[in-house]
């Protein structure tokens, strides 16, 4: 489900001091912005314009204001590559990196940021990851400024051998780290998947 996001609402999702520079970008390329409900796979989106429109963004409307202004920014960063290089480019390709990091650097050392977030963006402006989601540095220390809820942990902070529980209700056993994930085995049909050490779970009995 998707919401129309008023322009003047839009500061309520972000860290004080950001609103009229984000504004700026949207205004200029006459964004259509729409928050969506929580997705797991991704926290935006862009869409370059076609018959159906203008360009568009969405972004998750669950989002901490920090994981929301550096996602859009993202999505931001897509639209302004589109724009020079249209579809000649990969997504996450050089050229993306290179706007991305021309956005982030203007969010910086403007006291928007708590000091861990504006260290680990500076670390991305290096090298930005294809998505937030892959950043587990940076999503790690986002995460830390979302609503905590009870007996939810992510995956690298249970124990080995740990019951949990996802979204889904679907129950799982934590097994060995394999390189960057998790190696895990859900109980009812003992199929294995790899989970990201800051997927967050429930702790199961």
């Amino acid at each position: 489900m998707k919401q129309e996001a008023p322009l003047h609402a839009l500061a309520a999702y972000l860290p004080d001091g950001t609103f009229e520079q984000v504004m700026a970008y949207i205004v200029e390329y006459k964004v259509h912005l729409t928050l969506t409900r929580e997705r797991q796979s991704i926290l935006g989106d862009y869409r370059h314009p076609d018959r159906k429109g203008g360009h568009r963004i969405s972004v998750n409307g669950n989002l901490n204001k920090y994981a929301f202004l550096i996602t859009l920014l993202h999505e931001i960063a897509h639209l302004v590559t589109f724009i020079h290089y249209g579809n000649r480019v990969a997504s996450h390709g050089k050229e993306w990196k290179g706007e991305f990091s021309k956005i982030l650097k203007q969010f910086v050392g403007k006291g928007f940021l708590p000091p861990d977030v504006e260290d680990v963006v500076r670390q991305s402006i290096q090298n930005p990851a294809a998505s937030s989601c892959a950043d587990d540095n940076l999503m790690r220390t986002l995460k830390r400024y979302d609503k905590r809820k009870e007996n939810h942990f992510f995956v690298e902070q249970i124990p080995l051998h740990q019951l949990f529980r996802t979204k889904d209700g679907r129950i799982f056993r934590k097994g060995e780290k394999i390189r960057k994930r998790y190696r895990c085995e859900e109980v009812a049909t003992n199929r294995i998947y790899l989970f990201s050490p800051i997927y967050e779970v429930e702790l199961a009995s």
